[in-house]
């Protein structure tokens, strides 16, 4: 009977310890990611085209991909944050927004609410976010020419981004 109590006890303070590291992953905003490449993909955008991750890098410009919903609050506010960048790096930084989880007539309505201009779109999401290990949104990840992932961030502030943009930039640059 003790022995039985005892196993419980301990069962008990296994749950609660992977139940508080768990928390403290779900408060982070950095996360961790299995892979230091970015997996390639091709997105149907909302406009009728298709956006294909590597056929970008190979142009030579970084990449800002960006998981979001409509539904979500923490996404519209990082809407006019990301859509700003966009205007302003879009020469030099290629933006796209991955909807999921979503109908299209809402993620339209979203965008527009937003005055989001950047590529973005939802055929293929599931799997897309399935290959990046998407854990909720949003999700926004930087991508280096190369194809290295530079950075994995949740809810991104307009600071956030502009301290990811530099490191992003100075990491696109030539390599010695």
């Amino acid at each position: 009977m003790a022995a039985a109590s005892g196993a419980v006890v301990v069962g008990l303070l296994v749950l609660l310890w992977f139940g508080l590291q768990q928390k403290e992953i779900a408060g982070s905003k950095v996360v961790n990611v299995p892979f230091t490449t970015a997996p390639d993909f091709t997105l149907g955008l909302f406009d009728g085209s298709t956006f294909k991750l590597s056929e970008t890098l190979a142009s030579g410009k970084p990449v800002v991909v960006n998981f979001w919903a409509s539904w979500c609050g923490p996404c519209a506010d990082e809407a006019p944050v990301l859509q700003d960048a966009a205007r302003r790096y879009g020469d030099r930084i290629a933006f796209v927004g991955v909807n999921v989880q979503d109908v299209d007539s809402d993620a339209q309505t979203f965008m527009r609410k937003y005055a989001v201009s950047y590529a973005n779109g939802s055929t293929d999401a599931g799997p897309i976010s399935i290959q990046y290990g998407m854990r909720g949104v949003p999700e926004t990840y930087f991508i280096a020419p190369d194809g290295r992932l530079i950075r994995k961030w949740n809810t991104l502030t307009a600071a956030d981004l502009e301290q990811f943009l530099g490191e992003l930039q100075r990491a696109s640059g030539p390599r010695s």
